[in-house]
């Protein structure tokens, strides 16, 4: 029902005009028939996808208006305007939803403001590194066609006094003059307990300001907050935001998808994915998506037109050790 849904979508899309949304369409198919194991056929379609990207059909329509931070803010942010999809991450079902349902709001806020509503918009996203946090506030910034930008804390945190607080000034004026996706990571650095005993009175500072101007933000821009360690942030932030999201090491089949849509662009053979997800417990999707990475280049480096199961295996147990390092 679902593919037939999809093609009905399509055909509605190409009628209307629609090319961003035929585009987006046609890559959930191809992520479709990735999850059901035919690799040909979803890498056929994602080349047909990539070809259309090219044509000027597609490319004079594009409407995103490039936007370069100017001045002083060009060295406190950092833009990109990405074109990965919802549909180009494995997620739970939870985060799912939540993400299409912010998505989704987005999309309408000129109805929700004209009822006095206002879109979620504040996002605090937590869990270990290489969970798709950051991946998220790309996809979202593709979703809805919107420039990505990500504030660089080596040159927002400065040991001057009020000279932090006034660069993040900086900042929310952008965000308040150019819609976009404005992503703080690591933002434990920012928003970390007011009362603890390592704090200086500068971070205080700082994060008090931080809790006023987003308080008083009335943008229609998304604020992304990205933390490895919400257990440091002070307990005022989290009635700040919209949205509590948290991410976690991917489940078994979870992993199994992933795999499936990672080697989608390369052939394979005589894959066991039960047992290449078992090796890959406690690895994260930028775990399985750098071993899958290894196992294409490592068959294409050796002339080898396939990666069978030693390939991923081995390009598994790799990621598994370079995990355990960097653990201790």
């Amino acid at each position: 029902m679902a593919i037939a849904n999809q093609i009905k979508a399509l055909l509605k899309s190409h009628v209307d005009g629609d090319d961003a949304m035929f585009l987006s369409i046609a890559m959930q198919m191809a992520a479709l028939e990735a999850k059901k194991g035919h690799g040909n056929l979803a890498k056929e379609i994602r080349d047909l996808i990539d070809s259309a990207k090219g044509s000027p059909k597609f490319t004079e329509s594009k409407a995103i208006p490039l936007t370069r931070p100017k001045g002083e803010l060009n060295q406190l942010l950092n833009v990109s305007y990405p074109q990965l999809r919802l549909v180009d991450m494995v997620l739970s079902e939870n985060i799912q939803a939540k993400l299409d349902r912010l998505i989704k709001e987005h999309k309408h806020i000129q109805k929700l403001r004209a009822h006095g509503l206002s879109p979620r918009k504040k996002l605090l996203l937590v869990g270990p590194p290489g969970t798709g946090k950051t991946m998220t506030a790309s996809v979202l910034a593709g979703e809805l066609g919107l420039p990505l930008f990500i504030v660089r804390l080596e040159s927002l945190m400065t040991k001057y006094m009020g000279e932090t607080a006034g660069k993040l000034r900086l900042i929310f004026d952008a965000i308040e003059q150019t819609r976009g996706v404005y992503l703080f990571d690591e933002f434990d650095s920012i928003g970390s307990q007011r009362g603890n005993t390592n704090d200086v009175g500068e971070i205080r500072r700082v994060l008090n300001s931080f809790l006023q101007m987003i308080e008083q933000d009335s943008s229609d821009s998304l604020l992304i907050a990205a933390t490895n360690h919400h257990e440091l942030l002070d307990h005022a932030l989290f009635r700040r935001f919209d949205d509590l999201i948290e991410y976690d090491l991917p489940s078994k089949d979870e992993i199994i998808t992933a795999l499936k849509s990672k080697l989608a662009v390369f052939k394979t053979t005589r894959i066991l994915w039960s047992k290449a997800a078992e090796a890959s417990i406690t690895l994260s999707y930028g775990d399985i998506t750098r071993a899958c990475e290894d196992a294409i280049k490592d068959a294409i480096i050796h002339n080898r037109e396939v990666v069978s199961q030693a390939d991923l295996m081995n390009a598994i147990k790799e990621r598994r050790l370079v995990r355990q390092k960097t653990a201790n």
